[in-house]
């Protein structure tokens, strides 16, 4: 897509705003950080892609309560450093590399 702006007859600026996909790697670590934090996190502008998914579902199978995504905004009750339970299946994160790399890292700690 492609938008071309030109000034008006007056050259005051331009106003406005825009809204921008989400992106795959902060919408991983969103999903991580607001797991692992304590209390309630908002998140918005998650990219609602498979593996961001992946991401978001592996967490709930450690018992992580996760609402959304809906619109791109998902809102996790984290369950702090060390709250997270061991999953009753595998994990399952699809061909996601960042997800395999993070929760490689993330899990060693538990």
């Amino acid at each position: 897509m492609k938008y071309i702006v030109q000034g008006g007859p007056r050259k005051t600026g331009l106003r406005g705003s825009i809204r921008v996909p989400g992106d795959k790697s902060i919408s991983h670590r969103s999903i991580m950080f607001g797991s692992l934090a304590e209390g309630v996190s908002h998140i918005s502008g998650f990219l609602e892609g498979e593996d961001s998914l992946n991401t978001l579902r592996a967490f709930q199978a450690m018992g992580v309560d996760i609402d959304g995504p809906h619109d791109g905004r998902v809102t996790i009750h984290g369950v702090g450093m060390h709250g997270l339970n061991a999953p009753t299946q595998p994990l399952y994160v699809g061909n996601s590399g960042t997800s395999m790399r993070l929760l490689a890292g993330l899990l060693a700690g538990q």
